[in-house]
């Protein structure tokens, strides 16, 4: 394996290492701070909706209450880990540090490839040994914000060359992004979706 090559595996590593990382931390954050903005929040609406919501806004109020007590209850069967979420991903942001020195040492045209290359080996085996493979509902989304807005990742920028809808917005997001979209045209303008499906009919 020449150097570029090598360069670009460790880039690879970097990325799946980092990404990983971010996860675990993005699973603690959802566990920690999600269930406080719920409590908050059915607090907030039901105390609105005493004086302000109809009757008939009232029934939605409590469906949506419903929606966020089942999420609560969702959450809490990971509470038990927080903690380990939380270190493992510290662990994991030590190994792309690590993952990084290696990078920049081969990069400079005195280091041994294949010696850089065995400290990588090592640093992958730990990483997988120590990652938790059970992540939280929407931390993939979550942990995609957090690496390529939060993290320093031009090193691994250099190799990969990252591309907005490609790479740092996930798919599943676009999809439900485009999604609510058309439904949220269906619900306020359900004569244009009938014109578009006419159109598309006629051809």
């Amino acid at each position: 394996m020449d150097r570029n090559e090598a360069l670009k595996l460790i880039a690879t590593h970097g990325y799946n290492v980092g990404y990983g990382g971010k996860k675990h931390f993005a699973t603690y954050d959802i566990i920690e701070k999600i269930p406080g903005a719920i409590s908050f929040a059915s607090i907030a609406f039901g105390i609105l909706s005493l004086k302000y919501f109809s009757e008939a806004l009232a029934g939605h109020v409590s469906v949506a209450l419903t929606i966020f007590g089942v999420v609560s209850l969702y959450i809490s069967f990971y509470a038990n880990q927080k903690e380990k979420y939380q270190e493992v991903g510290s662990q994991i942001t030590r190994i792309y540090s690590d993952l990084q020195s290696v990078y920049l040492t081969l990069k400079s045209n005195s280091s041994d490839i294949d010696k850089e290359l065995e400290k990588a080996k090592g640093l992958m085996s730990e990483f997988y040994s120590i990652s938790i493979t059970k992540q939280i509902l929407l931390s993939d989304w979550y942990a995609h914000y957090k690496f390529f807005i939060q993290t320093q990742i031009d090193w691994v920028d250099e190799q990969k060359n990252f591309g907005l809808f490609k790479d740092k917005i996930p798919r599943s997001f676009q999809l439900c992004a485009l999604l609510v979209i058309v439904l949220f045209f269906y619900l306020l303008f359900p004569s244009l979706i009938e014109d578009v499906k006419t159109f598309f009919i006629c051809r």
